[in-house]
């Protein structure tokens, strides 16, 4: 009892392998495990080998040393070659795991194709009684053992069937776990690493209930880097896989790219901001695609660089201000000065390689910064989108308001009585509150621009944010729909994608098409850009592309009322885009077909 208690407890591998061979040599205390197994046929079968292939050669050699260095070197390369054969590479999954998998399929019965995550030592409260055992983790299953003085204790949870999970913090256990079903509730207490557990629980939860969303099965990510050394020695290939796939979610959320995009690497630095003249500390994120940046304190500022705009990267010279600075320039004339970087060589090394695969690439090359810059007649008119904002006259630029135009801390002009006046002066027998208040957001926005930039390379700020809350602008709310969404670069880097869609989509019919053409009327039909062939052909195409795209969500109700709305301030390939980071990115589980 005492022995499998602490097998248990201890995580003791005799449960799994209790039968082993193992190599000593006469002068030595260290014994060496040369094969194990699960039963005795298997081995003997080890032992019959090494009657047949090892202990006959042994006698040719003349002392011990020769001995112990051949029988380690044949093993060794025994084991390398079944590796080789049978396609195992070194870094999949380290000896403990393995043990750890052979005892969970045994243990909980679990077919081969039931994948092991991760294990944890912890307590399971049965009752009022605290139980010591091990918590195991598997794509679909959350199970707990326990066998504590000849009692044992087993539990298996679908992962689908838990609905909710919650940290808890009790005066006995400031650690605790609830695991709550449709029919009963579970604790785990005592764990080395909650956040880690608890993080790893939710993300199989989730992952369980996008499986039953999609009616998809899980499929493991095989381009990972490789295991480094130093690695913890209880990681499957499997946690490394999850962790990275979480890293990345949270990297793409964070800066709105597109959902295939990976996170490589990233490292802390600091970023030279010139609209404030400061060295802000962060972290830079290197991707596929992407160089991005993010303040250690929050909404101080971020920014996002698609190596497709990427002209130049040099390393700066070395100085005790500016100790290893790395300078981006991008096509829009914009330079982004990083110091305080770790291990700056490897780094220029990873994005010049990614930038090599990005060149080699097809992709737009147009400067969305430079296509809404407003002429003397009018102040950022749009152009094909169904409905263009009313034009103003723009100021001379030697008025005299203008020159003394600043922004206040809240990014509202301070100037904004002076604007208003001159705004009446220009057009008193036309003077509209509601234009001259549009009038003074584009300002707002335009100062903006000239001080933090513009386009996708622009340093986002809470000043940024700020202009966002109070509202932008109409004449500007495609082209900042789509660069706060994230929305431009799918575009950009995807050119003829709609027109392709739009081409085999069209003239097919499904359930989907029916349903569009069924709403097509309904889409705001008030609107003068709706009471027309023009503007209802244009619906049309842009939902019917989508739903070709995007089979699983095809067209649900209310896409049509957001499109329309869309096409209002974008033109149609953009308000394409739009409604793809919304449905896919923004809002992933919001346009369904089982209306979740």
């Amino acid at each position: 009892l005492l022995v499998g208690t602490l097998d248990v407890v201890l995580d003791s591998s005799a449960r799994v392998a209790p039968y082993r061979i193992l190599y000593q040599a006469p002068d030595s205390l260290v014994y060496w495990t040369i094969a194990c197994g699960c039963s005795r046929k298997e081995i003997t079968e080890h032992w019959e080998w090494l009657e047949q292939n090892l202990l006959q050669t042994l006698s040719v050699f003349e002392n011990e040393n020769d001995i112990n260095t051949f029988v380690r070197g044949k093993i060794q390369g025994i084991i390398a070659e079944y590796n080789k054969i049978n396609g195992i590479k070194e870094d999949d999954d380290t000896e403990k795991f393995k043990e750890a998998i052979v005892k969970f399929h045994k243990l909980f019965g679990m077919p081969e194709e039931e994948k092991l995550v991760n294990y944890y030592s912890c307590s399971y409260w049965k009752g009022k009684v605290p139980r010591q055992g091990w918590v195991y983790l598997s794509i679909n299953h959350l199970c707990f053992y326990s066998f504590l003085m000849g009692r044992e204790a087993k539990l298996v949870i679908r992962w689908v069937d838990i609905t909710q999970l919650e940290k808890n913090a009790t005066l006995l256990f400031p650690d605790m776990i609830k695991v709550s079903t449709r029919s009963s509730e579970h604790f785990f207490s005592v764990f080395l690493n909650i956040s880690e557990t608890f993080k790893l629980m939710e993300q199989l939860a989730n992952i369980a209930m996008r499986q039953l969303l999609d009616n998809e099965g899980f499929e493991q990510d095989r381009s990972l880097p490789k295991l480094k050394k130093k690695s913890p020695k209880k990681v499957s290939a499997l946690k490394r896989d999850l962790d990275a796939r979480a890293k990345s979610e949270r990297y793409r959320a964070l800066f709105r790219l597109p959902k295939d995009e990976k996170l490589d690497g990233h490292t802390d630095c600091t970023l030279w901001t010139p609209f404030n003249k400061m060295h802000i500390l962060g972290q830079m994120f290197v991707s596929t695609n992407y160089i991005c940046f993010t303040s250690k304190e929050e909404n101080l500022c971020s920014l996002i660089i698609p190596l497709r705009e990427v002209t130049i990267v040099e390393k700066a010279d070395s100085s005790s201000v500016l100790p290893s600075p790395l300078s981006i320039s991008t096509k829009n004339r914009m330079t982004f000065l990083f110091a305080n970087l770790k291990d700056r060589d490897f780094l220029v090394q990873r994005i010049s390689d990614f930038l090599q695969q990005t060149t080699s690439k097809i992709y737009l090359d147009k400067n969305i910064s430079g296509s809404y810059i407003s002429s003397d007649d009018e102040v950022f008119t749009r152009s094909g989108s169904l409905i263009s904002a009313s034009p103003h006259k723009s100021m001379s630029s030697e008025s005299e308001g203008e020159r003394q135009f600043n922004l206040n801390d809240n990014g509202i002009p301070t100037a904004t009585q002076a604007l208003m006046t001159m705004y009446r002066r220009r057009s008193p027998e036309e003077f509209n509150p509601k234009l001259a208040k549009e009038f003074l957001k584009e300002q707002a926005w335009k100062i903006h621009f000239a001080e933090y930039g513009q386009g996708v390379c622009m340093y986002r700020t809470e000043k940024t944010r700020d202009l966002v809350v109070k509202g932008i602008p109409e004449s500007m709310r495609g082209e900042l729909w789509l660069l706060f969404s994230g929305a431009i670069n799918e575009m950009t880097t995807h050119p003829g994608y709609y027109e392709d869609l739009v081409e085999k989509s069209m003239g097919k019919y499904n359930l989907a098409t029916e349903e569009i053409e069924r709403d097509l009327h309904r889409s705001l039909p008030e609107h003068p850009a709706f009471q027309n062939e023009m503007g209802i052909a244009a619906l049309r195409r842009v939902l019917t592309a989508y739903a070709f795209r995007n089979p699983n969500i095809g067209y649900c109700q209310a896409m049509n009322i957001v499109t329309s709305v869309l096409l209002l301030y974008a033109k149609e390939e953009e308000a394409f885009w739009l409604l793809v980071a919304l449905c896919e990115r923004m809002l992933p589980d919001y346009y369904n077909t089982r209306v979740v």
